[in-house]
């Protein structure tokens, strides 16, 4: 009898790729190093490609090099990495104090710095979420990298294409006044060169290059990323093609300090952080106060309430919130951000900026001292209830992936203070996330029941205080379901995203935080008891993305201003739920 064993579906292969690229990136973290180009290197890479990430787009294509993943990964390193041979990720190890220059990559709060021409440091502080972005992004580049390296040499020498675009990148990089690539024979003829060494048309090279142009000067230009990463990826491949040379120099290595080994998981960050507001709570006299804490960015709560009243002599008295914030995110308006910042430190704000390495800075709001009659009539406030209660809310920044639940896991501990335990006065959490969305567009609201924690069996049921009614006459779509807490989104194909949506898990979407916080407020509420274990629970996110649509993906470019509407409508929620008259409406 011959027993038939079914195939495994598309999703089934794609889950068990997410797997094992995170047993993979494990092993390697404890191990130490490796080599992109070496076997576990090359594990890694089969295991992306058998995955075929959204993100990433057309990673798979062996011909075509993936021009927005690129311009996405590359805004997400530092500048300068494409030449660098030698990837080096740290702990906070004091480089901050050095004469390296630090740089910051336009996408990504985190800090690096560029050793030699071939070595570059990356300071991780965010936990292994951050290590494992990291990771992906590079094991793309080089994937990429590979691609180019193919079309630049014929038969394993060098193109036409490629020895062009190198004079023109060489000569650009080593003389100041001789040509510029703005001028446009020279850099017409340097696309025509790219567009060969990417497997792209002439037409998608000027669009990809004019999206590059943009990010500088967080990122070289399209033209010396390509090249250097062929480069790269061609002197290793002629290195090592001799069996008989014993230099090895020229192999790429990416590796992790023992620092950084030892200290991650250990909450170091996340306790002086934690620890610093605290005191401050404490110092300040806000400790016995209800406290509301909001995890958001940090601009729209500081503008719902000060924005109005600081800038209504510019922009009149009868502009709504959501216009004012749409002038303030303009870049030129720059001065008028910085007029309603210092508005808000005179009237009840207070700035702490991070020391503990998290790249979470944090505002605190003194509802005592608002001034009240000069507020927008956008905020429906309780005037008795904050002046008998005196709220103070804490709004502190993102958290990236699994550095929610090392903040909040500290955050909501007791403070220590005279040899005894303080626990907060917590009434409130409420969180305001971007997410991806699988049933709706950009620009739309995701109010989750749940938060789902994928590659496990946790799941984190809840009571989520806001619901569709919150919204009703805002004029965005809301969607109601479950959550899907991922590993990283650039891990995501859109096999094992349909499945989420498809079945009983009944999920809307996708994001990095949900079930981290959680944990942690759970474990805070049910079994530590250091917070009320009826602490009102409050979770919008709305939608930056949408990873089952080709266009709709984060590398397909920025939310922009169509972010505004639904975060402002949220901040404002939010706000008067906490400082209002309106009650908790009844699921």
């Amino acid at each position: 009898m011959t027993i038939s064993i079914p195939s495994r579906s598309r999703a089934q292969e794609s889950r068990a790729a997410i797997e094992r690229i995170y047993v993979i990136m494990r092993h390697l973290f404890v191990r130490g190093h490796y080599k992109p180009g070496g076997v576990s290197g090359s594990a890694l890479s089969e295991a992306l490609l058998t995955l075929q990430p959204e993100i990433y787009g057309s990673m798979a294509d062996a011909e075509k090099v993936e021009l927005n993943g690129l311009a996405y990964v590359t805004a997400r390193l530092p500048k300068g990495i494409e030449r660098c041979r030698f990837i080096k990720l740290i702990a906070a190890e004091g480089y901050n104090n050095s004469a390296f220059e630090k740089i910051v990559p336009a996408k990504r709060r985190r800090s690096c710095y560029r050793i030699d021409e071939e070595t570059m440091l990356i300071e991780v502080t965010r936990g292994r979420s951050e290590i494992y972005d990291i990771l992906t992004h590079l094991t793309f580049i080089y994937i990429e990298a590979d691609k180019i390296r193919a079309h630049a040499l014929d038969d394993g020498y060098p193109t036409q294409e490629w020895l062009k675009l190198e004079k023109i990148v060489l000569e650009q990089t080593s003389t100041t006044n001789s040509f510029s690539l703005e001028e446009i024979e020279v850099r017409e003829q340097a696309i025509s060169y790219t567009s060969t060494l990417l497997g792209r048309t002439f037409e998608e090279t000027v669009e990809a290059e004019r999206r590059f142009r943009q990010s500088e000067p967080y990122n070289n230009s399209l033209f010396q990323i390509v090249y250097w990463l062929g480069r790269v990826a061609i002197e290793e491949m002629q290195h090592n093609r001799d069996r008989q040379t014993l230099n090895r120099k020229a192999d790429r290595q990416i590796s992790f300090s023992s620092a950084l080994r030892e200290r991650i998981g250990n909450h170091i960050h996340g306790e002086r952080w934690a620890t610093e507001v605290k005191k401050f709570l404490w110092s300040s006299n806000l400790w016995q106060r209800p406290l509301h804490i909001i995890s958001a960015n940090l601009h729209s709560i500081l503008n719902c309430l000060y924005a109005f009243p600081a800038l209504k002599h510019q922009m009149g008295e009868a502009e709504p919130i959501e216009k004012i914030a749409r002038e303030l995110s303009l870049p030129e308006n720059a001065n008028l951000n910085q007029e309603v910042l210092q508005f808000a430190l005179q009237q009840g704000m207070y700035y702490l900026e991070d020391r503990a390495g998290t790249n979470i800075h944090v505002q605190i709001f003194d509802t005592s001292q608002l001034p009240l009659n000069l507020l927008s009539p956008e905020l429906q406030l309780d005037r008795a209830l904050i002046e008998a209660e005196k709220p103070v809310i804490l709004v502190m920044d993102y958290a990236f992936g699994e550095q929610a639940f090392e903040l909040f896991d500290e955050l909501l501990k007791p403070y220590k203070i005279e040899e005894q335990s303080q626990k907060l006065n917590l009434v409130s959490i409420s969180v305001m996330g971007k997410a991806g969305t699988l049933v709706g567009n950009k620009g739309d609201l995701m109010l989750p029941t749940a938060h789902i924690f994928e590659g496990t069996a946790d799941n984190y049921p809840f009571k989520n205080e806001m619901s569709k009614q919150d919204f009703q006459g805002v004029e965005i779509p809301v969607h109601e379901g479950a959550l899907l807490t991922v590993l990283g989104t650039s891990l995501q194909n859109a096999d094992v995203l349909d499945y989420f949506k498809s079945s009983s898990w009944n999920v809307v979407g996708l994001e990095m935080e949900g079930a981290h916080l959680q944990k942690a407020i759970q474990a805070a509420a049910k079994i530590r008891k250091s917070i009320n274990e009826n602490v009102i629970l409050r979770y919008v996110y709305y939608a930056s993305d949408n990873p089952l649509l080709t266009s709709g993906t984060l590398a397909s470019g920025s939310l922009g201003q169509t972010g505004v509407k639904p975060a402002y409508a949220i901040a404002l929620k939010f706000l008067n739920k906490i400082l209002g008259q309106l009650m908790p409406c009844q699921n």
